[in-house]
């Protein structure tokens, strides 16, 4: 009876191990956009948390004010990088069921 439940625990582990390896392929390829200032700064993010696109509307360059232009770079990034990190647990917990994995990103 035990050796069963071992088997079928086993089974289960491998078959979350292939959807979070999936998950974390489909994250790879995943983007989420963001802006910041009524549109002046764009930023696009990748699953990876990297940056792939940053567009800033020339109306935002006042050298009087760069000041306000990096704190709307600095907004859209991290509103971006919320978004992935929403995405990224939105999918693992699917998952998962929940469970917070020891050496699992996000």
């Amino acid at each position: 009876m035990a050796q069963m439940n071992m088997q079928q625990m086993m089974k289960q582990a491998r078959k979350m191990q292939e959807q979070i390896a999936a998950a974390q392929e489909s994250l790879s390829q995943a983007t989420v956009d963001a802006s910041a200032g009524g549109g002046m700064v764009k930023v696009t993010v990748n699953g990876e948390m990297q940056i792939t696109s940053l567009k800033i509307d020339p109306e935002a360059l006042d050298p009087e004010d760069v000041e306000m232009l990096e704190d709307m770079i600095t907004a859209a990034v991290n509103e971006a990088v919320r978004g992935v990190a929403e995405m990224a647990n939105r999918q693992m917990g699917a998952i998962t069921g929940g469970l917070n994995i020891p050496g699992m990103p996000f």
